[in-house]
């Protein structure tokens, strides 16, 4: 069954903050006792700047201390770890995973002031049948690509709407730009970029589309022939031989796309959220785009991909608990929320704040473009992002080929179903989660 969702109101994609803590305490903070301990998945600099910011107008509005910890790319196997020893932060971001994996670790929040305040999209999202809540939104999601608008505008290149489309849009920048310009930069260190291209590449070749392209039901009983994964792959492995991505994908760090964006150096990127006003800041002659997930086979349509971006849980069972509900309280006020939302160039899931966008002009063109789940989130079992990015980093090195890829994919995909407990046919969402597996606890 689909869940689909029309775009109501600007949004787009967003980076993490990170970091750590538990009712335990950490080591570089203070008294457990005294001192909240706070993780966000958060990575971006401005971002993690204008949260930080906010957190110090807390303690000194409430007098209560946040050690705030942010440990970007490391924020998942942190949280697994503690979910392990059940030491959580006192206030966490679920990032996508606020029901199927910290559910069993949240305070429930429906009861506080600001939850009647939610849209319903987000509420829905993070409320179950029984009506718990398990997090505070921070903003909406919506993931796309960005692209270098002023660049495309030079050489007379439209924004693409379909994979067709990107590639060839590529493939010209490559020609007439030459070495000059990456047509596509991907970075795997500190963004995840190549399991991104997958992530969201994987929905319209195997769910937004109708008919016989469709496999959502297939992907939910674990049935899926994962040779129909192998476009992907193979895709990917053409644009790299081609010159279409930068040489060092496996090995470059997503902190240098904001600056090669500014220079004009790079054309296309899976990313968003503040990414693009972080450019022009950088660079005032250059102009950041965003266009939903081109479609791949013909009679689709784009889509954008979103959902639950960062949040704030409660450890239903941190001692501070009042102490953590007063924080979320402060950032859910009018001002803070605006202000966080406007931060990662995100909308702010509360009905009552207006917040303004730097992609608004792309959000207003593709307003009618339907909003489909993350791929990893809906179809597939806890641990198959790590399967993702470490396919195609085997694959942009030569050691692994399309095929060997989507035969690795296939043998995960049945081994961590196995690990949740779900049976082949079984849908994934009937099954829950255990709090960690066996690599993350070692």
């Amino acid at each position: 069954m689909k869940k689909r969702l029309l775009l109501s109101m600007p949004v787009v994609t967003a980076v993490v903050l990170s970091g750590c803590g538990g009712g335990g305490g950490d080591s570089s903070g203070e008294d457990s006792g005294e001192t909240l301990t706070l993780y966000s998945s958060v990575t971006n600099e401005s971002e993690k700047e204008t949260f930080e910011e906010l957190v110090a107008d807390f303690e000194e509005e409430s007098g209560i201390q946040v050690n705030v910890n942010l440990p970007g790319a490391d924020y998942e196997s942190q949280l697994r770890v503690q979910m392990a020893s059940n030491e959580m932060p006192d206030v966490f971001d679920t990032h996508g995973w606020a029901q199927n994996r910290y559910g069993d670790y949240t305070e429930d929040l429906s009861g506080e002031e600001w939850a009647s305040d939610l849209n319903d999209n987000m509420s829905s999202l993070l409320s179950d049948e029984n009506g718990k809540l398990y997090a505070y939104p921070i903003n909406e999601a919506l993931d796309g690509i960005s692209y270098n608008k002023t660049l495309l505008d030079e050489h007379g290149i439209e924004a693409p709407e379909t994979y067709d489309e990107l590639l060839a849009a590529m493939r010209q920048l490559e020609k007439e730009a030459g070495d000059e310009v990456t047509p596509m930069f991907m970075a795997q260190e500190g963004a995840g970029a190549i399991a991104q291209y997958f992530d969201q590449m994987a929905t319209p070749l195997l769910t937004s589309a109708e008919g016989e392209n469709n496999y959502e039901e297939e992907l939910k009983e674990g049935t899926f022939d994962w040779s129909n994964y192998t476009f992907l792959p193979e895709q990917l492995q053409t644009m790299h031989e081609e010159g279409l991505v930068n040489e060092d994908a496996v090995n470059a760090n997503g902190a240098q796309a904001v600056n090669l964006m500014a220079q004009n150096q790079i054309a296309f990127i899976f990313a968003g959220g503040s990414f693009g006003a972080d450019v022009t800041e950088l660079n005032p002659d250059v102009e950041v785009g965003m266009v939903p997930v081109p479609s791949i086979h013909e009679g689709d349509d784009p889509s954008w991909i979103g959902g639950e971006r960062h949040t704030l849980a409660v450890w239903n069972d941190s001692d501070m608990k009042e102490e953590a509900k007063e924080f979320i309280s402060f950032m859910a006020e009018e001002e803070n929320a605006k202000t966080m939302a406007e931060a990662t160039a995100l909308p702010s899931p509360l009905e009552s704040v207006d917040s303004e966008s730097y992609y608004e002009d792309s959000y207003a063109k593709y307003e009618d473009i339907e909003i489909e789940p993350y791929f990893d989130r809906e179809y597939l079992p806890s641990g198959m992002w790590d399967v993702i990015g470490s396919t195609g980093e085997e694959l942009l090195a030569g050691s692994m080929t399309p095929e060997q890829v989507s035969e690795e994919m296939a043998t995960e995909f049945e081994r961590l179903r196995k690990e949740v407990g779900v049976e082949e046919g079984e849908d994934i969402e009937e099954a829950e989660e255990p709090a960690v597996d066996e690599e993350a606890e070692e």
